[in-house]
């Protein structure tokens, strides 16, 4: 449908035209001004970056990675065309590259970012503050990706392709910007068109069954603690985090490298952050300050394991495990002890 303008005498048409045709760009127009305003394709959404692509083995580039108030990480791609080409295609396989995004890689996607934007922000309180939270809950960060394909229009093979990827319970939108020009001036309509503004209630009730769902789950959350016995000392009723960095700490101690901890708990990306040298806690701090400075992963140290008495040293370097562990933690624990059976070490659930 048209967008009309009502004058004294008559209802006239605006004139449709195309991206292409006023001479707008993907990257340089619509993506430049969509990363500071995305609010005008979705409301619920902060912008982590911009041509994201951190990645091994891929040139590939997301136009911008989001974030919604789910915790859910958003990808975004955009094109100026009429058809949308294969453009979900290309959103699928981003969204499979960074569905095993941390919490602290966002952090540091988003400082890249604001870095390149020349702000100054805190990057990890942004994020906090939009998601509501006073401190990053791994447990909640990123456990789902949706993709939002935004363009001047969509083929009917593109939307055949995004509905049947909605029946089988992806979150894919398709919003449509759909250039005007009137007295000189570019005029965007905005819709959504998948899912279809008609379906909005349907899905705002499954959004509150999901969140009466993430409440529960909330307040369900395993707080057991555990004892831990390494050669006979007992380390009583410890959380979680600390019950495995005294696992692994003693396994170390014992001949285990954490490269071969990590390949047990091959599902964790994030669990070690090494540096060259047999360093103290001070200037392992002072190594990862000084790498974040220099454009390496960003530093918060209450993430990790990285006092003196908690820093493990292996093959002459020095490891700092991390302290943000999910629903697997008992997983971990138990490949542990079968992956090194004599290693003196028992776990069990504490008794109080």
């Amino acid at each position: 449908m048209p967008i009309y303008e009502l004058k004294d005498n008559r209802i006239e048409a605006l004139k449709a035209t195309s991206f292409r045709e006023q001479g707008l760009k993907e990257r340089q127009d619509l993506q430049r001004l969509l990363q500071d305003q995305i609010k005008v394709v979705d409301p619920d959404v902060m912008v982590l970056a911009e041509e994201f692509g951190r990645w091994d083995d891929s040139k590939r580039r997301i136009d911008l990675l989001g974030l919604d108030r789910d915790a859910r990480l958003v990808v975004i791609e955009l094109k100026r065309t009429e058809d949308g080409g294969h453009m979900e295609l290309q959103a699928l396989r981003y969204a499979a590259m960074v569905s095993r995004m941390t919490f602290d890689q966002a952090v540091e996607a988003h400082a890249r970012h604001l870095t390149a934007k020349g702000k100054e922000a805190d990057a990890e309180k942004n994020i906090l503050s939009f998601l509501g939270w006073e401190e990053a809950d791994e447990e909640r960060f990123g456990q789902d990706v949706r993709i939002v394909l935004v363009s001047g229009d969509f083929s009917k093979e593109l939307t055949t392709s995004v509905l049947w990827l909605n029946e089988r319970d992806l979150d894919v939108r398709c919003v449509r910007m759909k250039p005007y020009v009137n007295d000189g001036r570019v005029l965007v309509d905005v819709q959504q068109v998948i899912p279809l503004p008609e379906s909005g209630e349907y899905v705002v009730q499954v959004r509150e069954k999901e969140r009466k769902e993430r409440q529960a789950r909330e307040t369900s959350r395993d707080y057991t603690r555990f004892d831990v016995t390494i050669d006979g000392e007992l380390h009583k009723s410890q959380a979680k985090r600390n019950a495995v960095h005294l696992m692994v700490k003693g396994l170390c101690s014992k001949g285990a490298t954490p490269e071969q901890v990590a390949e047990v708990i091959h599902w964790k990306g994030n669990l070690w952050r090494p540096t060259d040298g047999l360093l103290d806690a001070d200037q392992f701090a002072s190594r990862m300050e000084d790498a974040a400075k220099g454009g390496g992963p960003a530093w918060a140290p209450r993430r990790w394991h990285s006092d003196d008495e908690a820093l493990i040293h292996s093959g002459d370097r020095t490891w700092a495990l991390s302290n943000q562990w999910g629903g697997r933690t008992g997983e971990a624990m138990d490949l542990l002890l079968a992956r090194w059976p004599d290693s003196g070490i028992e776990v069990q659930k504490s008794s109080g």
